[in-house]
């Protein structure tokens, strides 16, 4: 194989930006057979060992396949890049080692339990709609909701020309200006959660994903990100 820039070969693995790389460079971060590597430096695919922060970086074709659970915190895309400039949950799992794709959405306002992974066939097996994964928020509202509101609460809605399943509601805390609501939800449609609750008059303040299907968010610290164990990957294949 013909060598090629150490910032391609990134690229290639899908790791990051030809930029990003060049930067990772330039801060001492990448290595070359255990040397520091330069700028503009070539390597040999599948003959040099390249690394990045002490981690191994291989062709997406030698990549385990992994699936690794974010915190997302609010102001954060569910993207891997936005030609706006603003940040994306590709950057808090930049560091990896390999390139991550999101299952599912959780809107920009939103933060919590967000599923990133690199196996293509398990992404589609949890995000597709037939499966229902259940997918648990926590909704900061103003006030204190009825309990007609909250019935009403638990019908679908109209998103996107198509009705979407039932929701489970219930009043998880209140008191003072803010309750917190616990909500159900089996499709996971654009803003469905606060487009329920916009219906019945509720401001959401503050909305969390607490779950997804047998995994909870726990105490993961907001903004950070860790692998689920096999035993986790296999419980929750097991719920579809």
């Amino acid at each position: 194989m013909e060598p090629i820039r150490i910032s391609k070969y990134f690229t290639d693995c899908g790791v990051m930006s030809r930029r990003s790389a060049d930067a990772a460079v330039e801060a001492g971060e990448v290595k070359v057979n255990g040397v520091v590597a330069i700028l503009g430096q070539k390597i040999t695919p599948g003959v040099d060992t390249v690394t990045w922060k002490g981690k191994k970086i291989v062709p997406a074709t030698d990549q385990q396949k992994i699936c690794v659970m974010l915190n997302k915190p609010r102001g954060y895309l569910t993207t891997l890049s936005d030609d706006k400039g603003r940040h994306t949950v590709a950057e808090l799992v930049a560091d990896a080692g390999v390139r991550l794709y999101p299952i599912g959405r959780l809107d920009m306002d939103s933060d919590g339990l967000l599923l990133l992974t690199n196996d293509g066939q398990l992404a589609n097996k949890l995000a597709h709609p037939s499966h229902e994964i259940e997918k648990i928020y926590l909704a900061y509202v103003d006030g204190n909701p009825s309990t007609e509101q909250l019935t009403n609460m638990t019908r679908p809605i109209e998103i996107d020309g198509r009705m979407t399943s039932p929701a489970q509601v219930r009043k998880a805390a209140s008191g003072g200006e803010i309750a917190v609501l616990e909500v159900t939800i089996h499709d996971g449609r654009n803003r469905q959660v606060r487009r329920l609750c916009e219906r019945e008059g509720l401001v959401v303040r503050k909305l969390t994903r607490v779950a997804v299907g047998s995994l909870e968010l726990g105490h993961l610290e907001e903004g950070k990100w860790r692998r689920l164990t096999q035993k986790e990957i296999r419980k929750l294949k097991g719920g579809v």
